[in-house]
């Protein structure tokens, strides 16, 4: 796990770039609050403010994530004015945080953009109850949030903005087209503010000042989830990050957090940790954060060693109500998203490969490698929606066997429609009438995985038979590959009642 989290791939330094600017960013932002002589509380709040607009925001285009964050006052500002003006009213303040939960999930229907003015909006209430907010304070905590907001704005947009030199992101969404209580993003707003409600009331039982930590942990498990196989996962990764956490906050933030020149170099660490393995360990990335929470309790001079365990039992607490939340309300299956992404990195294929078919016949507009970005995207989708059927705890052997052959062959596929793909955008492989003729045999392969409507063999898998390369060009040699991986996926796909193609 250790190794998969910091010596993970990182195409472009992507991720080493990401992490790097967030703590230049938040330093920044942290800075000037500081200097314009704001207090510690309002400090942190405005060094929260810079972490979750570097975060959280992920438009695909440079202009949208600027105008993304503009955004954030406008929902973070009127939330934690609402939470300040409850502080002393519980029964109206517990309501009204349930009532935000629900809106931040929901809002995940407009997809980065409405993800992004959720999850701010959310911490925007959990940070009042965090630092204890009142009204008397609100006028120094929007001064330090626009300051810190400037700041990272000026960093990511002005200083450092290396994504104008990359191509957009593709964003994958998952069209659901059903209304009501169909829609995914309905259903787990639901779910949100049920499991919500079950970790408020455990969390007030455990401690009436640090409930709200079994709230914030049931909604960072909801976020970037879809089905209830996600959820559970994630529930237990989050705890498991916390409980390492804690231990390591135990040796490092208890003893050091009285120097505040070690204590900066910890948060700064922290927050460089929570950047550069949010993408590839979620439990690593929870242990960033657990430690700089430790730290800046230790800040707030309310640190002791009996705060760290309240905080891995309010966690617990939290990942179970998420937990219950999912399974027992609204439940949305495992198997029900993993079929529809599937079928969706196969259609990927179909598109790719008819890219590749159209140009290599001569056709200019035809772009695959636009398309084989579409596909390693969906493609992660895919291993996210999978992650609870080839987790290690997971006792279904065979279920897991048959998904990691299908992730194994789904790679597989997307290898060699890469190598096809910057084949036929070479002009000299083009006007090919055997290239383009094996493409459409690809594509009579993924019509008949992805249109029969029962198990078991399709006719057209007969006639899509893969041929042997009859030339030495190494075009011939990717869609040979393909065939016989599209072929294959037959077996997992047909014969499993969990993960079929089929809508």
């Amino acid at each position: 796990m250790l190794k998969r989290a910091f010596v993970a791939p990182d195409p472009g330094r992507i991720r080493l770039r990401f992490a790097s600017r967030a703590v230049l960013g938040i330093g920044l932002a942290v800075a000037l609050c500081g200097a314009a002589g704001h207090s510690l509380m309002a400090t942190i709040s405005g060094g929260l403010a810079a972490l979750l607009a570097l975060f959280t925001v992920t438009d695909p285009t440079v202009r949208g994530q600027a105008i993304t964050t503009a955004l954030l006052p406008v929902v973070g500002l009127p939330v934690l004015t609402l939470a300040a003006v409850l502080h002393d009213v519980p029964v109206a303040r517990d309501l009204a945080f349930l009532a935000v939960v629900g809106a931040g999930v929901y809002a995940r229907r407009w997809g980065p953009r409405g993800h992004s003015l959720g999850v701010f909006g959310f911490m925007a209430y959990f940070s009042a109850q965090f630092l204890h907010t009142v009204p008397g304070r609100l006028p120094e905590l929007y001064a330090a949030v626009l300051l810190s907001l400037l700041a990272s704005s000026v960093v990511r947009f002005g200083v450092w903005c290396y994504e104008r030199r990359l191509a957009a992101p593709v964003a994958v969404a998952l069209p659901t087209g059903a209304a009501g209580l169909g829609r995914i993003t309905t259903r787990q707003a639901v779910q949100a503010t049920l499991g919500a409600g079950f970790a408020l009331g455990v969390g007030q039982v455990l401690s009436d000042q640090r409930w709200y930590w079994a709230v914030g942990a049931t909604w960072w498990v909801f976020v970037a989830t879809t089905s209830r196989g996600e959820t559970v996962v994630r529930g237990f990764r989050r705890f498991l990050g916390t409980v390492l956490g804690i231990v390591l906050g135990l040796a490092v933030a208890v003893p050091l957090h009285h120097e505040p020149v070690v204590a900066a170099v910890v948060v700064a660490m922290s927050v460089f940790g929570i950047f550069y393995t949010a993408a590839v360990s979620y439990t690593w990335m929870m242990l960033a954060v657990t430690v700089m929470a430790s730290m800046l309790y230790g800040l707030l001079g309310v640190l002791d060693a009996g705060l760290l365990v309240l905080r891995v039992v309010e966690t617990a607490a939290g990942a179970l109500g998420a937990v219950l939340a999912v399974l027992f309300v609204l439940p949305v299956t495992t198997h029900s998203v993993t079929e529809a992404w599937v079928e969706r990195a196969l259609r990927c294929v179909h598109t790719c490969t008819a890219e590749a078919a159209a140009r290599l016949v001569g056709s200019e507009d035809a772009d695959p490698l636009r398309r084989v970005v579409e596909l390693e995207a969906t493609l992660g989708r895919v291993r996210l929606s999978l992650a609870p059927l080839v987790h290690p705890l997971n006792p279904m052997k065979a279920r897991k066997r048959r998904a990691r052959h299908v992730l194994a062959l789904l790679d597989d596929c997307a290898r060699e429609v890469r190598g096809l793909a910057f084949v036929a955008a070479d002009p000299e492989a083009s006007h090919d009438i055997r290239l383009a003729a094996a493409c459409w045999r690809v594509e009579a392969a993924v019509q008949a995985l992805t249109e029969a409507p029962t198990a078991g063999q399709d006719p057209r898998l007969d006639s899509a038979t893969a041929t042997e390369p009859t030339g030495a060009e190494p075009v011939f040699a990717h869609l040979h590959a393909l065939e016989r991986a599209l072929l294959e996926l037959a077996v997992p796909l047909r014969r499993s009642s969990r993960i079929p193609a089929g809508a």
